[in-house]
């Protein structure tokens, strides 16, 4: 019996990521599947009536919030998440006693959520990532979850150079990666971000950092799969 519940199951799965797929694919067009962004989209994080605090509060709680646990959990230092959204992460992380986690946005609603659900007005900070007003190497650690995608090619560069000024030890990224050419691009849905492969990714990495560890994520969507670029 069990057997066959597994089954139903599985076959439910598959049933809604082809719905997912068709709805996305039927979305999409030449007019948004685009190679580069002609800019970043920041109207749906910087929107007063944006509902996407709400999303932000759950996105990843089940995979991606405990893999950066486990990460950090034999970390000790300074630790910064960077576009830090409403705080989800860091109230999740509050919990490690060895780390003092903060964290910054561009969406000054967003943060104000974080502010209002009990973080510390002085760990949460309305800033840009591609310039940020930190101290050099003044996080031992750094992260970011489904951030980095959302920036133009000129956005990740100063992103990653921004990142590797301000850290000193391992900076975490958690990305989406492509699962077929059929999805790759700039893709200007709801949110509008960079699906792209492993490699094109990679590539961006190594510009700035050495080492760089690709590590898979427990997290995945109907067109990608999530990836952690370790980096030092």
């Amino acid at each position: 019996m069990i057997k066959y519940v597994d089954k139903y199951i599985d076959l439910l799965k598959n049933i809604r990521n082809f719905l997912v797929r068709y709805k996305i694919s039927s979305r999409l067009s030449k007019k948004n599947i685009r190679a580069n962004p002609e800019n970043q989209s920041l109207k749906v994080y910087l929107g007063k009536e944006s509902n996407i605090s709400l999303d932000l509060d759950n996105w990843g709680k089940d995979n991606v919030w405990i893999e950066i646990e486990y990460f950090l959990a034999n970390k000790s230092g300074k630790v910064l998440d960077m576009c830090c959204g409403s705080g989800g992460t860091i109230r999740a992380l509050q919990k490690l006693k060895n780390i003092d986690i903060h964290g910054f946005d561009i969406s000054e609603e967003l943060i104000k959520v974080g502010i209002n659900s009990g973080i510390s007005q002085n760990k949460m900070l309305v800033l840009d990532a591609t310039n940020t007003n930190y101290q050099d190497k003044e996080f031992d650690f750094s992260y970011s979850i489904g951030s980095l995608e959302h920036f133009t090619i000129e956005g990740i560069e100063d992103f990653l150079k921004e990142t590797k000024r301000i850290t000193k030890s391992i900076s975490f990224h958690q990305i989406p990666i492509a699962k077929d050419e059929n999805f790759e691009g700039w893709l200007d849905l709801d949110q509008s971000y960079y699906n792209m492969k492993e490699d094109w990714w990679l590539v961006k990495f190594k510009k700035h950092y050495d080492n760089v560890h690709i590590i898979k994520s427990f997290w995945n969507d109907p067109i990608s799969n999530g990836r952690w670029f370790v980096c030092s």
